[in-house]
């Protein structure tokens, strides 16, 4: 029997249909197969430690009034002088001491100036000390009254002679506060596995955060905490 060619139209478009609808399923195999790879589940993990500052910024500053100008320039120099002297009895050297900058007010040249003032000129002085034994602060500070024996008020109390405590070696313990911040995460996303009766594959995604450094609390600012949460996606399995 001879076959016209819309017979053979017929099966081509018969043998297209069978492979698009094979194709299909085929598709929506590999679609849900992908679909179960990308159950995961995303956890964070905590690392915190506690250490030692060790650096420190110590500004000291006093001020002293006189209506004679050279006369009070001279006194601050005597107790510039004096602090050195102080610092150096309680272990300081020369390089971990330093002469910060002077500062002259003279009252009367202010537009609103008081008539009723007592003295003309205020010469306020500044002393730093920097060093990387914080306990010789520690040490000096609970002393430092001693200089008022000798006339002069150190300022302990304003910002801008707040001693400051720096931990300077956090690329040292990095590493190990990364590992052990990503095996807590894994505890935590085992646990999620477990109860979802799932297995924990490997790790999607991973993101480290930020390290953070701050005072243990307000009365030891020497001593601080350090810490950083990472975040971990893990893919999840039956």
């Amino acid at each position: 029997m001879n076959k016209t060619p819309g017979f053979y139209i017929v099966i081509a478009a018969i043998c297209l249909s069978i492979g698009l609808v094979s194709f299909g399923f085929i598709l929506k195999g590999t679609a849900l197969d992908v679909k179960a790879m990308e159950r995961s589940v995303q956890v964070k993990g905590l690392a915190e430690r506690e250490v030692s500052a060790d650096t420190v910024i110590w500004p000291l500053q006093f001020s002293d009034a006189d209506n004679n100008l050279e006369k009070v320039v001279s006194r601050v120099e005597q107790k510039n002088d004096a602090v050195i002297a102080f610092l150096k009895l309680h272990g300081f050297d020369d390089d971990e001491i330093s002469t910060g900058s002077q500062s002259i007010i003279d009252k009367q040249a202010r537009e609103y100036a008081n008539e009723n003032q007592k003295f003309r000129y205020l010469v306020r002085s500044n002393i730093i000390v920097y060093s990387s034994a914080p306990d010789k602060v520690q040490n000096a500070l609970s002393k430092v009254s001693q200089l008022a024996k000798q006339n002069i008020a150190v300022v302990q109390d304003s910002y801008e002679t707040k001693v400051e405590y720096i931990f300077t070696t956090l690329n040292d313990i990095k590493p190990a506060m990364v590992q052990e911040a990503t095996e807590k995460a894994r505890e935590v996303a085992n646990k999620f596995a477990k109860d979802s009766n799932s297995k924990l594959g490997k790790i999607k995604t991973a993101r480290q955060g930020q390290f953070s450094i701050t005072n243990r609390d307000s009365n030891t600012p020497h001593i601080k905490k350090v810490r950083v949460v990472t975040s971990v996606e893990y893919y999840l399995s039956d």
